[in-house]
């Protein structure tokens, strides 16, 4: 069983002897890549010898329980060991998304529900910091247009992992947040207590590794620069220092004016470019491929309502996997966890039922 795992444990022999070589650290971008695969190959072997080792334990018990009672009465918690052992390596055998190790840059935009919506907005930035914090991930606020009342109109984020294993990266936990986002509470600015339903939207990009990853040539670029704005568009800047890119191939725009320095927006905006390139890349590569299935928990749809907080009913529920708890406090303060576990079990449930059995 499982004889797909041999060709992984050459491999994984392979990667070792290359990270002692000193010549790999000298290119960083080659030594992260390898160091990625060394990290998702260690769980597959781990888990390969830890189910190699209930199988041979079981299969010597069932050869000496006709000599010896106590041997007998171990096979069933063997059998029961080794089920569980080859479910979790089937599990991490499925073929990961190679993206997953991936820093990502998040935007979160006011949508419908006006002021109600930016305060929402700002409410999820606020679960999503706490939910970084809570692993340890770094948090750079790129550019951020506020409201009038401390709501946010738009914000794009940089998270920033602490583990070259593709398991543990923020993009792999963070790609299902992709969409509408919906809430029904009292707003703030309701004088008669109304529930009003409003929502805000959410974009995550895979963050480029090196800016010679995704080429932008400069002809394929539209740049503009002008006055820096703030709440209302009073202007803030009486220099031309925000900029706007676009990407003509694509038609992506992007617009930096949080910086004073019109050089500082431009890098800004160019890193926020790549990543949407590269993300539009991925997505063509995926369709090609066949892999946007029917029910893929990562939607490519980036209107499709997503998930519903309901403050009065303190009720969180996410529309794609069926699953609901009623600890919406817990979740604003940053206890995401069990709701993305619940889009990375159902997207492996997918992926496993496609595949069939890979032994």
């Amino acid at each position: 069983m499982f004889e797909s795992v041999l060709t992984l444990l050459a491999e994984h022999d392979d990667l070792q002897s290359q990270l002692a070589d000193p010549e790999l650290h000298a290119n960083p971008a080659r030594s992260k890549k390898v160091n990625r695969r060394y990290a998702e190959l260690s769980r597959i072997i781990a888990a390969y010898h830890e189910w190699k080792e209930v199988d041979d334990n079981l299969e010597a018990a069932r050869e000496l329980a006709d000599e010896d009672a106590a041997f007998a009465e171990e096979i069933p918690d063997l059998v029961e060991q080794l089920e569980v052992t080859a479910e979790k390596l089937r599990r991490l055998l499925i073929p990961r998304d190679e993206l997953d190790a991936r820093d990502v840059i998040m935007e979160i935009k006011m949508g419908e529900g006006g002021a109600e919506s930016a305060l929402f907005a700002a409410d999820l930035l606020r679960m999503y910091l706490h939910y970084a914090e809570s692993n340890r991930w770094k948090t750079e606020i790129i550019e951020q247009t506020s409201s009038d009342l401390g709501g946010i109109k738009d914000i794009q984020l940089a998270i920033k992992g602490n583990s070259s294993d593709p398991a543990e990266g923020v993009w792999a936990h963070l790609k299902y947040e992709g969409g509408v986002h919906r809430v029904q509470r009292v707003p703030a600015t309701e004088s008669q207590g109304r529930i009003h339903t409003s929502a805000a939207g959410v974009l995550v990009f895979p963050e480029v590794d090196e800016p010679e990853e995704v080429e932008l040539h400069p002809n394929d670029l539209k740049i503009d620069v002008y006055r820096s704005s703030g709440p209302g568009g009073q202007s803030v800047n009486t220099t031309d220092s925000a900029v706007r890119i676009t990407h003509l191939p694509t038609g992506i725009v992007v617009a930096m004016q949080n910086e004073k320095s019109q050089l500082q927006n431009k890098e800004a905006g160019m890193r926020v470019l790549r990543a949407r390139v590269l993300a539009r890349q991925q997505e063509e590569i995926d369709a090609a491929a066949s892999l946007v299935r029917k029910g893929q928990i990562r939607t490519m749809d980036r209107s499709e309502r997503i998930r519903t907080y309901n403050f009065p009913e303190n009720r969180i529920a996410d529309h794609r996997t069926g699953y609901k708890a009623y600890n919406l406090d817990a979740v604003m303060n940053g206890a995401l966890g069990p709701v993305i576990d619940s889009c990375i079990h159902a997207d492996e449930e997918t992926r496993l039922a496609e595949l069939g059995d890979p032994e």
